[in-house]
């Protein structure tokens, strides 16, 4: 897993994130979450890259636990088990990397 922390005080917009998604080869997709809404432990046959575009989400990835904020990147390896659970209303930019 790698988390990239937006360090910047100007936070990219989601016509950006998908700029920079796409120049990586990738086809991105916007989801979002309502307050408190779960996805329980799950895995995927591929490598999951999210990016916060707007508010709060608390990741559980194999027992470790981090809170991803607007801008915010992160990348979860293939058959990796994590959950989620959004703490505001959140928007996201989301790709599938193939392994």
């Amino acid at each position: 897993m790698i988390i990239t922390r937006w360090q910047a005080p100007l936070v990219p917009s989601r016509e950006q994130l998908h700029m920079i998604l796409e120049a990586e080869g990738l086809e991105p997709f916007d989801e979002t979450y309502d307050p408190q809404m779960k996805v329980g432990d799950h895995r995927h046959p591929f490598a999951e890259v999210r990016i916060i575009v707007a508010g709060e989400m608390l990741f559980n990835i194999s027992g470790n636990q981090f809170l991803l904020r607007p801008g915010d990147r992160l990348e979860i390896p293939a058959n990796t088990k994590h959950s989620h659970v959004a703490q505001s209303n959140v928007v996201c930019v989301c790709a599938q990397r193939a392994i």
